[in-house]
């Protein structure tokens, strides 16, 4: 199998892809932290795409839209140790440390190659190799510690990671123009929004006045149009940035709205750059 994931415990795991690439969608009930082996990690977010190489560790938190992309490189295949830090764990973590946590921006952070966190992370690898079953204090030892050293290397992420609150309910068109891309579930963006999924269609309906379904096409797909035009990029490359599953349903789509297809916009572009 090109994708494999091991787990020591629910909390913890280790995944290993060597494909061309791996793509998910990231909206999270737990932080991730994430320490990269090897390979590539590619975070496309609403406001930022960020490139993790080998040796990385960032942590991406918990209900942040965002989509992943895992390629494998310099003949290695992509290769991640992963930490869920729920909100249970740091609810127990948290109860006897007096903590008043002010909103923060849910953004992903990076801990570029810190040492502690490193070796920590690494720490993890021989459990992997061990048969039978991991025991669980240790495992609640290890995720401590990654929270210890995460608020020794971090001042601010106290707010990120003691801040136990669901969303609530939120301007769902300044959400949705903001978050379209992203291939989730009615549901999860009905959650994010702070609605009931009842609520969030009705509440769409009156706000774009149609479907989620067909308003998350259209808008994709001129997002899509977009990246042709602007930045010639590549039609694999489009396909999962706006939100589509396979490149042949993207296509059929693309030239269902436009009236053509990707490569036919992509070569009438090449002619017209090289005209000028």
């Amino acid at each position: 199998m090109d994708y494999t994931v091991d787990y020591i415990n629910p909390e913890i795991k280790l995944s290993c892809y060597g494909g061309k690439l791996f793509k998910t969608e990231a909206a999270f009930d737990d932080h991730l932290l994430v320490w990269l082996i090897s390979g590539e990690t590619r975070v496309i977010g609403a406001d930022e795409n960020l490139v993790f190489g080998k040796g990385s560790t960032f942590m991406i938190p918990r209900h942040l839209l965002a989509t992943i992309i895992n390629v494998p490189k310099d003949g290695l295949p992509h290769k991640a140790v992963a930490m869920h830090l729920s909100i249970n764990r740091l609810r127990e973590f948290y109860r006897d440390r007096e903590m008043t946590p002010r909103p923060a921006p849910g953004k992903i952070r990076s801990f570029r190659e810190h040492p502690l966190l490193r070796s920590c992370m690494a720490s993890l690898i021989p459990y992997f190799e061990m048969q039978g079953t991991f025991p669980g204090d240790i495992a609640s030892l290890k995720i401590n510690e990654a929270i210890s050293i995460l608020r020794n290397i971090d001042p601010g992420i106290d707010h990120v990671l003691a801040n136990f609150e669901e969303p609530h309910k939120i301007d769902l068109a300044a959400f949705m123009e903001r978050n379209f891309m992203f291939n989730m579930p009615l549901e999860k963006f009905s959650y994010l929004t702070g609605r009931s999924l009842t609520t969030f269609k009705r509440d769409f309906h009156k706000t774009f006045g149609t479907t989620p379904q067909r308003w998350l096409t259209y808008k994709r797909l001129e997002r899509a149009h977009y990246l042709f035009t602007e930045n010639h990029r590549r039609p694999i490359e489009v396909c999962y940035e706006t939100g589509f599953e396979n490149l042949s349903h993207f296509s059929f789509a693309f030239k269902k709205q436009y009236g053509y297809a990707p490569t036919q916009l992509l070569a009438r572009l090449d002619i017209a750059s090289k005209s000028h």
